[in-house]
């Protein structure tokens, strides 16, 4: 009886992107695309999806931590333009 083992384990071959990175990059653009609520809650989702994108990305197999870093300030920036936005309709 010959048995082979043939189970595969996780090369470190090419690294891929978190789905959190993912989100907060589309979460950042989102927030300037939309109202001044809209983009408050997207810009919102973008710091918190990019703050768990860092997190993730030092696994050496996973990238994303440059993409979810700017994600970040894009958000933050993001929360700016949604008071600017919420300002400017109100007055």
């Amino acid at each position: 009886m010959n048995s082979t083992n043939t189970t595969t384990t996780a090369s470190s071959g090419n690294a891929t992107f978190s789905v959190a990175s993912l989100i907060a990059i589309v979460a950042a653009i989102g927030s300037f695309m939309t109202g001044a609520i809209g983009g408050l809650l997207l810009a919102i989702v973008a710091i918190i999806a990019g703050l768990v994108g860092v997190i993730i990305a030092l696994s050496p197999s996973k990238r994303g931590g440059i993409a979810s870093t700017l994600a970040v300030l894009a958000g933050g920036i993001g929360i700016v333009a949604a008071v600017i936005k919420a300002l400017m309709w109100i007055f």
